[in-house]
């Protein structure tokens, strides 16, 4: 029975993110391969920044980036300051933190500086498409 739950939770994200970008930033290539193999079925566009400043300087360059995967433990610029940079730029770019760490410390961390949600790893899909969703139609309304 859990079996089909997911299996119909899973359903409802096929191809509903086609005119979306996905940004994930994270310096692990298995772990971002995971997250990229995530996201086939939503027809969405995913694109990598393999640190905070790449995360920060592809947020400049591209507007078509919707949300934003951020790990917050990366080289070069951690995720933390990379999501202070993008908030500057982007203030209304809907940026969700990734991390190992789940103490409570590092939640105020992450939002502190900016980030609109947090998820542990290992990442749950149907938890983060979630959480992409609601930031996802939160965007759209706040255009609207």
């Amino acid at each position: 029975m859990e079996e089909n739950v997911t299996l119909k939770e899973t359903a409802q994200y096929v191809n509903i993110w086609v005119d979306k970008t996905i940004l994930i930033a994270e310096d692990i290539e298995l772990n971002y391969l995971y997250l990229q193999g995530l996201f086939k079925s939503t027809g969405a566009s995913v694109i990598r920044a393999q640190n905070g400043k790449e995360a920060v300087i592809q947020c400049m360059n591209n507007p078509k980036i919707d949300i934003v995967l951020m790990d917050l433990m990366m080289p070069e610029m951690n995720g933390y300051e990379a999501t202070r940079q993008i908030k500057i730029l982007r203030q209304d770019l809907p940026v969700i933190a990734q991390t190992a760490y789940v103490m409570s410390e590092d939640r105020m961390h992450a939002t502190k500086a900016g980030c609109d949600d947090f998820i542990a790893k290992p990442i749950n899909k149907d938890e983060l498409f979630k959480k992409m969703n609601q930031l996802l139609q939160q965007k759209k309304g706040g255009l609207s």
